[in-house]
């Protein structure tokens, strides 16, 4: 018994435009991850090379030391001077070390990136707001020295003290 041949045809189509464009999407997508990684790379090279010149280290210091010299004068005063003094010199280490921002609260937030340990100086830096923009706002000598610990810590961090 013979079996009749029977042939079977199967047609597969390809469609070359939606192949390349999704290779199209694949390579692009693939290009963004390189070129995000490589400036990611860039950026922490460059912040970590940065660093104070010994000079600037020791007014830092000496500039420190003044706020410190602040706290231990009687009165209301020299309390708020010396947070927003101590506010001052954070920043003017951080733009010491090229953090990009026009505002301390915007190079703070770009140098968390490299040290993320310097989330803990916002809640003085939002006192020196305040002091600079409440007029009825109290400061207490309590509250002073621990802002000032932490600006010391954080200034201790950037290797600026």
């Amino acid at each position: 018994m013979d079996r009749p041949e029977m042939t079977r045809t199967m047609t597969i189509t390809f469609d070359a435009t939606a192949a390349s464009s999704t290779a199209a999407i694949l390579v692009l997508a693939a290009a963004a991850v390189i070129f995000g990684v490589t400036i990611t790379i860039r950026i922490r090279r460059f912040l970590a090379s940065k660093r104070f010149e010994a000079a600037d280290r020791d007014t830092m210091r000496r500039r420190w030391v003044e706020i410190e010299d602040l706290m231990r004068q009687p009165g209301e005063m020299p309390p708020r001077m010396a947070v927003l003094e101590a506010d001052k010199l954070l920043d003017y280490a951080l733009k010491s070390l090229a953090m990009p921002g026009e505002t301390l609260g915007e190079r703070l937030k770009f140098a968390q990136y490299r040290y993320p340990q310097l989330k803990e100086v916002w809640w003085a830096h939002k006192i020196r707001n305040r002091l600079a923009h409440e007029s009825t706002f109290r400061l207490e000598r309590r509250l002073a020295r621990r802002a000032l610990r932490t600006f010391r810590k954080a200034l201790e961090t950037l290797g600026a003290i």
